[in-house]
């Protein structure tokens, strides 16, 4: 029984965990939204490519993160999983960065004709 109630709160905690990462995405969206509405053209391009990098890679980081078990050696336990949802998030926005413009280039001009 005492497994089950430990289980029970570990599954809350990754559930509350999950749901602190998808209000702090909807809250960094936001944030962005009203950025770009108060800025000129080049903001606007920086604020969409990093909106939408950042959801692709959040998203794809987490994909991944969900098809790997736990290593045998050198798993950093629950700390790791905690910390995880940051560097994940860190990792989004180098990507972001470094590469986001390259693949946004066609969903930024749909997004302008759409405004205009």
């Amino acid at each position: 029984m005492a497994d089950m109630n430990f289980s029970s709160l570990i599954g809350i905690a990754d559930a509350s965990v999950e749901n602190s990462r998808l209000l702090s995405s909807a809250q960094t969206a936001k944030n962005l939204v009203n950025k770009a509405e108060s800025s000129d053209g080049k903001n606007l391009r920086e604020t969409f490519d990093a909106f939408v990098g950042e959801t692709f890679y959040g998203q794809l980081l987490s994909a991944m993160r969900k098809t790997v078990g736990k290593p045998a050696y050198f798993h950093g336990g629950r700390a790791e999983e905690v910390f995880q949802g940051q560097m994940d998030q860190i990792l989004a926005q180098k990507l972001t960065e470094s590469t986001a413009a390259q693949f946004t280039q066609p969903m930024f001009e749909l997004f302008e004709l759409r405004r205009s």
